[in-house]
């Protein structure tokens, strides 16, 4: 499924002197930050316009996903090439997070931000309601398989449609001939679903400046600087994260990486302003299929990535969980890191569709090693600016690997991206 039509929207717009979208997101953020601020009343009342955008984010996502999914797998008609694109991309997904984990632990021993600070007793009646929801290794790999359908779709179970949508496009392609009817349909339905994403886009300034509005008004920018020490290091390893690992890969594949950067802008100014990978995420499938990413790879690879590879959260659970543990002066022992790194790498697969995802995590973490709640309490007061941050690299990690596999199975369409890198404006 193509969407050649897609940015012929945006390219008129340019024509008559209309911002893109990504300059109207920014200006959107900006905005948000300064009203907040000012008027931090305002800003608050407002947070109802950044909800209906995101309403309509998840109207979007069942349908989107479940068509483009179904007709990647059965139009594509090689069953094994997409166990072998899944395998791929689990292989992927594994040494990114590695990396993640990885440099987080790195940066929180040598930096060192929770010592010298006190662990003053909050408010962990949140957390420990949190704590009771972390998951089981069975209770993830049992919550992969939906008992219906239209639950997961209802719920906005991301992991759950994939599952149901890949023995779906399986079983379409398995019948040959006989389901070319119902693939011609969801085709069309996925193209109108696109359509749909562009008009609910057209929203996305508005929601941008409600949501960061809300987040300014009602914690201050006294919020940046609390805790700025851990924040400054976490979006520090974001930074060296995708300069560094993802700036690599896309060496190693030849892919460009300012245009991959450009390409995948929009996706990541949407997650970062909202704190949603699922406002990202039709975005994100638009972007990525323009970019040269095949249809079947792009549908495959971007839904399963929200649970097996969120680079950003993985990142900031192993520092979360060292600060914590020097705000409460106990040394963890290389060993002790270790068992937490491997702990978070298989814990982190079921943060997806959690809320508070990776507080959930973080305080299983904290109950795990006798640490104490009160580090995820005083952490739940800044979560939302951390959010931010771990969101869109989550999103652009995902991306990155759309573009990993696609090159990895030799059908990445070089021409295409340097067509979409002409198209493409070169500024915001």
């Amino acid at each position: 499924m193509s969407v050649p039509h897609a940015a012929a929207p945006a390219a008129a717009a340019r024509r008559r002197g209309v911002p893109s979208l990504t300059t109207q997101i920014f200006i959107g953020l900006i905005l948000g930050v300064i009203v907040g601020y000012a008027l931090p009343q305002f800003g608050v009342a407002v947070r109802p316009l950044a909800d209906a955008f995101l309403r309509l984010i998840k109207m979007i996502i069942a349908p989107l996903l479940f068509s483009t999914l179904v007709v990647g797998i059965a139009g594509a008609g090689d069953l094994k090439a997409m166990g072998r694109i899944g395998l791929k991309a689990i292989v992927y997904f594994e040494v990114a997070t590695t990396i993640a984990l990885v440099i987080g632990l790195a940066l929180v021993n040598i930096f060192k931000p929770g010592v010298g600070m006190s662990l003053s007793a909050g408010d962990t009646s949140t957390v420990a309601a949190l704590a009771q929801t972390g998951q089981s290794g069975w209770d993830i790999f049992l919550h992969m398989f939906p008992t219906s359908v239209i639950d997961a779709m209802a719920r906005g179970d991301i992991l759950q449609v994939v599952v149901f949508s890949t023995f779906f496009g399986v079983g379409l392609a398995s019948i040959g001939s006989r389901g070319e009817p119902l693939i011609a349909v969801l085709e069309s339905t996925a193209q109108a679903m696109f359509k749909v994403t562009g008009y609910v886009m057209a929203f996305a300034p508005i929601g941008v400046f409600a949501a960061i509005a809300a987040t300014v008004g009602l914690k201050g920018l006294g919020i940046l600087v609390t805790l700025g020490k851990l924040i400054l290091l976490m979006y520090g390893g974001l930074a060296l994260f995708v300069l560094i690992v993802l700036g690599g890969v896309s060496w190693l594949i030849g892919v460009p990486f300012p245009t991959f950067l450009r390409a995948a802008r929009e996706p990541f100014l949407i997650a970062f302003s909202t704190a949603s990978s699922e406002a990202a995420l039709p975005k994100a499938l638009e972007i990525m299929e323009r970019f040269g990413v095949p249809k079947n790879i792009v549908a495959f690879v971007l839904p399963t990535g929200y649970s097996f590879n969120l680079d950003g959260s993985t990142l900031y659970l192993s520092l979360a969980s060292v600060f914590v543990a020097q705000l409460a002066g106990r040394a963890l022992s290389l060993g002790e890191q270790l068992t937490m790194m491997l702990t978070l790498m298989l814990a982190s697969k079921g943060v997806a569709g959690v809320p508070r995802g990776a507080l959930v995590i973080l305080t299983a973490m904290l109950t795990q090693f006798g640490l104490p709640l009160e580090g995820a309490a005083l952490l739940l007061g800044i979560d939302q600016i951390m959010d931010m941050g771990r969101t869109s690299v989550n999103v652009l990690g995902n991306c990155m690997a759309s573009v990993v596999v696609a090159r990895w199975e030799g059908v990445f369409d070089d021409g295409q991206m340097r067509r979409f890198a002409a198209e493409a404006p070169k500024a915001a």
